[in-house]
């Protein structure tokens, strides 16, 4: 195999890899806005894919302590469980229906963010028809993390200090680029002198 080959197949498989880890990372339960306001109202999405070969039927959330949940949009297939305290306070909420493998669904929802700055966790459970509970309630960077959003002020949440998700795709779409922009002057033909 000639030399300019195999940089071209190296630098295919480095972008894959850096390619595939964003992809890795959020291949479980996750609420979006990943960065939000202190003391707005957001429309906040629970995005849940099934990684399994059989379906998912029931995700649980618990919403957290300084998060002041509203309202949320009907899902089509899924019943909707709005789980409160003894003060009325929502403390989470739980969906039942059916998700195919190699699917995912989305469940909208409305809240009111702390007034103060905070890192806010959205312990997940997913169970699948199986009977087995997988659980999104782990520390940043575990094998199941729970999801948090970054509740920062009017200024952060402009500039969007902290990288994150558009962080991560930037560094991504370079290493593709880099790696398409290698493979060609690998194949590229030669001119002989």
């Amino acid at each position: 195999m000639r030399l300019p080959l195999k940089v071209a197949l190296a630098a295919v498989a480095a972008s894959t890899v850096v390619l595939a880890g964003p992809l890795i990372a959020f291949a479980h339960a996750v609420v979006f806005p990943k960065i939000s306001t202190t003391g707005t109202f957001e429309r906040y999405v629970l995005r849940v894919p099934n990684e399994k070969t059989v379906a998912t039927t029931r995700v649980e959330i618990r919403f957290p302590a300084g998060v002041r949940v509203t309202s949320f949009e009907d899902v089509p297939g899924w019943q909707l469980e709005v789980l409160s305290d003894s003060a009325k306070h929502i403390t989470g909420a739980v969906w039942t229906g059916t998700l195919a493998p190699q699917r995912f669904v989305e469940f909208p929802f409305s809240a009111a963010n702390p007034k103060t700055e905070a890192q806010v966790a959205w312990p997940t459970l997913q169970t699948y028809a199986d009977g087995e509970v997988v659980e999104w309630t782990g520390p940043e960077g575990s094998k199941r993390p729970a999801s948090s959003t970054s509740i920062r002020t009017a200024a952060e949440s402009a500039t969007g200090s902290g990288g994150g998700v558009a962080g991560t795709s930037l560094v991504s779409w370079a290493a593709l680029a880099l790696a398409l922009i290698a493979t060609g002057l690998a194949l590229r033909p030669r001119t002989q002198a």
